[in-house]
């Protein structure tokens, strides 16, 4: 009997939610095939095997939080097969976080081969069957996520590939038409439904509990630690971004763009790496040491990005953004976005930010005076595209209008800075332009 222990995902926490298990007492694994998946604060990792054999002994609900080193599973191990005599238990230290097949997996033990994804999956939605449809792993996922069928939509990517924009599309028209037809009357007039007693109130029933874990936990932690300790000071400013509309516009039709996704948050991104160059301060960090306070100035760009995801506020951040083109960089928010909306973000995306953008103008939002992300001293806000009325020469035109705002550590930087590094950002999306000097 060989008991297996959450190991340290390499994260430097101290514990995980066991999300689900992938098998049941009495199933057969192998080494490195998936048992469960687990969700830490910063991200949902698939734990392999490292031993083959007999499932014994689940020690472990679905739901519960676990402290690393702790036994979650036992496996009786098998007489012979592929990689029995190197199972071994894992030490931790050398265990890290690798893509795998396009999702978090655990490595540092078993064969280090591929690993398998052998899953006892819950109820879904019935999906019909899709065999022979050209379709990678994460886009299978998501056609099961959304109850869509692969064999019904029409594939767009090269060699007939499925895509996710396909799938959303699919998943999108599935929506309008699903209640279109009209049911016929039934043919019983009248019905009588049996209404059973009242069953006994709670404590009290308008209050829901709700348990804070995961991201949430670290989450309420980081922004309380963040509220507490930064002296936040806030500012904004109304900007006329039609030319940043325009230009938008024509990267869309360029050829250069074609398969890259384009929005006012490119410019937006691209604005704040060239205000911080202006006022490399915003890009500082403050940190407290035996030997006294010291500021930090980054000569390099971690640019975050806050998404909200079905698992809660992530801020993965895009390294070294400084150094990468305009196509580059439209690029890399994509990837972000998808990888986060897909809930494979990995923790080492979100370590080392140095400034962070959040778009709330995707909630319809035109300011707001966000909370610095720790270890930053500078977050900027993207409010909602609107058409206004605005004074052009004299003359009131309608105009595309945004709110750019922002929240700063007063320790870091003062007044005239912030206002600088800001109006810097208006200016961009005032006049795109600039981001070619």
């Amino acid at each position: 009997m060989q008991t297996f222990h959450l190991p340290d995902v390499g994260e430097g926490l101290t514990e995980a939610e066991l999300v689900s298990w992938h098998v049941a007492p009495g199933d057969t694994v192998a080494v490195d095939d998936v048992i469960a998946e687990i969700e830490t604060a910063k991200s949902l990792v698939e734990l392999p095997s490292p031993f083959s054999g007999t499932v014994g002994e689940l020690l472990v609900a679905e739901g519960d939080t676990v402290d690393v080193g702790a036994p979650i599973i036992t496996v009786v191990a098998s007489d012979a097969g592929p990689g029995a005599a190197d199972a071994h238990e894992p030490t931790g230290p050398g265990q890290h976080v690798a893509e795998e097949g396009g999702g978090s997996v655990l490595v540092g033990y078993g064969t280090g081969g591929e690993a398998k994804t052998r899953r006892r999956k819950k109820p879904e939605k019935p999906v019909a069957s899709s065999v022979g449809v050209i379709a990678k792993p994460p886009i299978r996922k998501l056609a099961r996520d959304l109850g869509v069928d692969l064999a019904e939509v029409r594939p767009s990517g090269a060699a007939s590939e499925v895509t996710r924009e396909d799938v959303l599309a699919h998943a999108q028209q599935a929506s309008v038409f699903r209640n279109i037809s009209t049911p016929e009357w039934p043919a019983v007039r009248e019905e009588e439904i049996p209404v059973p007693p009242p069953e006994p109130a709670a404590a009290d029933a308008r209050v829901e509990e709700v348990p804070v874990k995961g991201v949430r936990k670290a989450t309420a932690a980081a922004m309380t630690g963040s509220a507490h300790t930064a002296p936040h000071v806030s500012v904004w400013t109304d900007v006329d971004a039609t030319r940043t509309m325009e230009f938008v516009k024509r990267l869309k039709a360029s050829p250069d763009f074609a398969d890259v996704k384009v929005s006012p948050l490119l410019i937006v991104a691209r604005a704040v790496l060239w205000a911080v160059r202006r006022t490399p301060m915003i890009n500082s960090a403050w940190v407290d040491g035996d030997g006294g306070a010291k500021i930090h100035v980054r000569n390099y760009v971690n640019l975050g990005i806050a998404a909200a995801t079905p698992r809660g506020l992530l801020v993965p951040n895009i390294k070294d953004a400084q150094d990468l083109s305009m196509r580059d960089l439209a690029r890399a928010l994509e990837r972000l976005t998808l990888t986060a909306r897909e809930g494979k973000t990995t923790p080492a995306d979100q370590q080392g930010g140095t400034i962070t953008i959040t778009n709330i103008g995707v909630f319809g939002m035109d300011a707001g005076t966000p909370i610095i992300n720790p270890g930053e001293s500078a977050i900027v806000a993207m409010g909602a595209i609107r058409q206004k009325p605005w004074v052009v020469d004299g003359e009131v035109r309608p105009r595309w209008v945004t709110t750019v705002s922002g929240s700063f550590d007063h320790r870091v930087i003062d007044g005239d800075g912030i206002s600088r590094f800001l109006a810097d950002v208006a200016s961009v999306l005032e006049e795109p332009a600039l981001l070619l000097d």
